[in-house]
């Protein structure tokens, strides 16, 4: 099938009934003289395009998470900003539109992992999924506007990339049968940080009508302050003193001295403030004061974006996947002394976490405060700082626990994305997973598209396999909890959260 767009003609693929037009340009190749400048409309081609093939994911760090699931895109390119299309039809239904930003630490990942095909939940739903590539690293967060105006975008190119591409949807998706007025934006964790962020950015205002975001929220951004630390050192290590000599560096030297500058961070005292090992970021949206004019939970709780819906969650374990590759393993006084850098109460603390988790260890506790730290209260303030505006949100939390590693990740970071996406047949999902799915998994993973999906198409997750699920509040705390099991709980975990006031 050929469908024509608004840079030219583009002939796609059909799998399992959807229609998949792969690697579009969504905006001019950001190489040369536009490196570290904000994107640029696409150019047009000539004749007809091929969709078969994924485009060049950015410049990014070797291995992680992504090479575990399979990555398909063709290698790395500074010619990068490229989408997919995942569709029933190119026709004129108008179905809702999902767009899909990846995770990956603002550091790593591509739209075209195996994970986040769209064609189960194009079936599903009956709805367009589009999922899409970003500048990554110092391509896409290094920032640049104290050096040069020429590049005051330069902190948040990696957002304004995601802001071309739905602009680009808005555009081109009705002849792909998508609608433009029905926009979700959903992404994990980078990608939850990204749609939170979206939600305060103007130039991504109008250009999605509800958000979804999974284990990630509002607080990793920079000010330009800290951010012009972490240039210097970049600078210091590439050996470097100007923008025009940071222009000639090759991408894959930007990435590996991000690498060594990132791997040194860890190790200053005070980087990740007292909460060590919280997941400090050294690229990430900068608050310039004009692509991105204030923090983005101070614009959410000014009202900023109070019409777009947001679903926004959480799953129990998400530490325990960072912590695999280590061992793990802490004392009981090196327990007492993390957790008194953190409350001003260790003792009340300690015992506030290990009452809901007997038999843990003090590393499973010290685990679950990062969890708490790094992802389950940023999204509690998102959603108090939303409630104060007025705008509706609606909360999970998930809790089916992996099998892998005899047990070890438990409901780890990432763990949801697989039965979001319908793709509990990858073997990666299977590896992850520790087991071959079973009727139930699949059930849950239904449950959970038509979750996704129902918010797409109404704006609100509930669906008749649920309970009824009401808008989140700061009182009550409704949370919808998914696992093999469904069930609604309100403020589960109030004494732990309280904790937290005046911390984070």
């Amino acid at each position: 099938m050929i469908v024509t767009t608004a840079q030219g003609p583009i002939e796609g693929i059909e799998r399992r009934g959807i229609w998949q037009f792969r690697g579009i340009p969504y905006a001019a190749p950001p190489v040369g003289a536009r490196r570290f400048r904000a994107p640029e409309p696409p150019e047009p081609w000539e004749g007809v395009r091929s969709g078969a093939s994924f485009g060049a994911t950015s410049w990014a760090e070797p291995g992680g998470v992504t090479a575990l699931l399979g990555d398909e895109a063709p290698g790395h390119d500074e010619d990068c900003l490229h989408l997919n299309v995942f569709t029933p039809g190119c026709d004129d239904a108008a179905r809702p539109v999902m767009v899909w930003i990846h995770g990956g630490s603002f550091t790593a990942g591509s739209g075209s992992t195996p994970w986040y095909d769209g064609t189960a939940l194009a079936i599903r739903g009956d709805v367009v999924v589009v999922t899409i590539n970003y500048r990554l690293g110092a391509l896409g967060f290094l920032w640049l506007g104290d050096l040069d105006d020429r590049y005051r975008s330069s902190g948040m190119n990696g957002i304004l990339d995601q802001a071309a591409a739905l602009a680009w949807v808005r555009r081109n998706i009705a002849a792909f049968g998508g609608d433009p007025d029905n926009v979700t934006v959903f992404g994990e964790s980078a990608g939850a940080m990204s749609v939170s962020t979206l939600l305060a950015t103007p130039a991504a205002a109008g250009l999605f009508h509800r958000a979804i975001a999974q284990s990630g929220a509002a607080e990793h951004v920079s000010s330009t302050e800290v951010a012009s630390g972490v240039t210097a050192a970049i600078m210091a290590d590439l050996g470097v003193g100007s923008i025009e000599e940071l222009l000639a560096v090759p991408p894959a030297a930007l990435v590996e001295s991000g690498t060594r500058i990132d791997a040194a961070s860890h190790q200053e005292p005070g980087r990740a403030a007292a909460i060590t090992g919280s997941l400090p970021l050294i690229f990430q949206p900068v608050i310039d004061g004009a692509w991105l004019p204030e923090d983005p939970l101070q614009a959410v709780r000014a009202g900023r974006a109070a019409d777009v819906p947001l679903l926004i969650g959480t799953n129990l374990d998400e530490w325990d996947l960072f912590r695999l590759g280590g061992s793990g393993v802490i004392a009981d006084e090196q327990l007492a002394e993390r957790f008194a850098a953190v409350f001003d109460d260790a003792e009340t603390a300690i015992a506030r976490y290990a009452a809901s988790r007997p038999g843990a260890t003090p590393g499973d506790l010290w685990s679950a405060v990062l969890t708490d730290a790094t992802f389950r209260i940023p999204a509690i303030r998102l959603i108090e700082a939303r409630a104060a505006a007025g705008a509706p949100t609606y909360q999970y939390l998930f809790t089916w626990a992996s099998l892998a590693f005899d047990g070890a990740l438990g409901s780890c970071h990432a763990l949801e994305i697989p039965f979001v996406f319908g793709v509990l047949d990858n073997p990666a999902t299977e590896m992850i997973m520790g087991l071959a799915p079973g009727p139930e998994h699949h059930e849950l993973s239904a449950v959970m598209q038509q979750s996704w999906i129902s918010f797409a198409r109404h704006g609100h997750p509930g669906h008749a396999d649920l309970p009824s699920w009401p808008v989140a509040d700061a009182t009550t705390w409704p949370t919808m909890r998914f696992d093999l099991e469904r069930a609604l709980v309100h403020d589960h975990d109030a004494e732990q959260r309280r904790l937290w006031d005046g911390i984070l």
